[in-house]
C-alpha cells in the first residue's frame, strides 16, 4: 500500500485501532480490528460484525487464536448466520474456516482464489499472501443477495486487486441520516491506495471495477483497513484520476533512459520505506502490462514479468 505523490488522493491515517476491541459503527454494524499491523496492513484487519441475531461476520481475517477470542466475544450469544469473505489474500479468509467449525455458519462471497493470468518468467512468488485453503460454502455472483433477518447483503464484484475480490452492499436498513453502506475490502480504502500485484491482480480490471462504483448509490465505505470513507465516490473519481496520471507518468518515463521496474520506481515515488518497494515495483508492474496490452507500451521489450526490478 502505496504513499502518492503529485496527485489529488487525500489519504487518512490517522486512524487507530486497539487490536479486539468492539466498535460499533452504526446501530447495524460493529467493527474488531485484528492484531496484525504491518506496512501492507496499516493498524490491521478490520473484521465487520452485521446485525444483532442473526449476525454475518464479514472478513474474519488472518489465523490468530487472540482475534479468534475476541470474535466469539463480540458474538455473544448471537446466531451467525453466514461467515463473508472478501477475497483470499491471508489476513482475510483463513480465520473462517475455524470460525465455521466453531458457529457452524457457511463461509459464502469469494471463490478460490485464481491468478489474473498465468505466473511467468520473472514474476514475484506471491504465494505467502495467498489463501489457498479457502473453500467456500456458496460463492456468490455478482448482484447475488444474501438474506439475513431484517437486511440483505449484495455481492459486488469488484475484480482487481485479486480477481476475486468483492464488495457487499448493505441493503434492507433505514437509519436517519446515514449514507447507503458499502463493505469496500481491499478495493477501496483511505490510507492508502491498492496494491495490484501481477499475477494475482490485474490494473484494467481494478480500473473497471472503481468505475462500477461510480454507478451505485452507496457512498459510504466501510473498508478491510483503516478508517470510514464518507463521500467514497469523490475518493474513487481521485483514485481514478491518480491511475491515469501514474499511466501517463510510466508513459512519459519509458521515453528516457527509465526502462526498468526498478529505475521506474525510483523516478515515481518520493522517499520510498524500503520496506514498500516491492510492493511499488508490483504496481508499476501493474500498469505496465496494461499499457503493453493497450498497446501503448514497447511491446518489443517482450513479456512485461522480463522487465527486471534492478537497475
Amino acid at each position: 500500500m502505496l504513499a502518492l505523490r503529485r496527485v489529488g488522493v487525500q489519504l487518512d491515517k490517522t486512524f487507530t485501532a486497539k487490536p479486539g476491541e468492539i466498535v460499533p459503527l452504526t446501530p447495524l454494524v460493529r467493527r474488531v480490528t485484528a492484531p496484525n499491523a504491518g506496512p501492507m496492513t496499516f493498524t490491521g484487519t478490520n473484521t465487520y460484525l452485521i446485525g444483532d441475531d442473526p449476525i454475518a461476520v464479514l472478513d474474519p481475517g488472518p489465523d490468530d487464536l487472540v482475534h479468534f477470542d475476541a470474535l466469539l466475544a463480540a458474538i455473544g450469544w448471537s446466531r451467525v448466520a453466514a461467515i463473508v469473505v472478501t477475497h483470499t489474500h491471508r489476513d482475510h479468509s483463513p480465520l473462517a474456516r475455524q470460525l465455521k467449525q466453531a458457529t457452524g455458519a457457511p463461509i459464502i462471497g469469494a471463490g478460490p482464489h485464481r491468478f489474473a493470468r498465468p505466473p511467468a518468467k520473472g514474476d514475484i512468488n506471491l504465494d505467502a499472501a495467498i489463501d489457498r485453503q479457502h473453500a467456500p460454502d456458496q460463492v456468490l455472483r455478482h448482484g447475488q443477495r444474501i438474506k439475513l433477518g431484517s437486511y440483505a447483503l449484495e455481492a459486488v464484484a469488484t475484480p482487481g486487486h485479486t480477481m476475486n475480490h468483492m464488495c457487499f452492499a448493505l441493503h434492507g436498513v433505514v437509519q436517519a441520516n446515514t449514507p447507503a453502506i458499502l463493505f469496500s475490502g481491499d478495493h477501496v480504502m483511505a490510507w492508502a491506495t491498492t496494491m495490484i500485484a501481477p499475477p494475482d491482480g490485474h490494473m484494467t480490471s481494478y480500473l473497471e471495477s472503481l468505475q462500477l462504483l461510480l454507478e451505485r448509490p452507496q457512498r459510504l465505505y466501510l473498508p478491510a483497513h483503516g478508517t470510514i470513507i464518507g463521500d467514497a465516490h469523490s475518493h474513487v473519481r481521485a483514485l481514478l484520476d491518480h491511475r491515469t496520471k501514474r499511466e501517463q507518468e510510466i508513459l512519459g518515463l519509458l521515453q528516457t533512459d527509465a526502462r526498468t521496474v526498478s529505475s521506474l520506481v525510483d523516478q515515481l515515488y518520493d522517499d520510498l520505506s524500503p520496506s514498500l518497494r516491492l510492493a511499488a515495483g508490483l504496481s508499476v508492474l501493474a500498469h505496465l502490462e496494461r499499457l503493453q496490452a493497450l498497446g501503448k507500451a514497447d511491446a518489443g521489450l517482450g513479456p512485461v514479468p522480463m522487465w527486471c526490478f534492478s537497475g
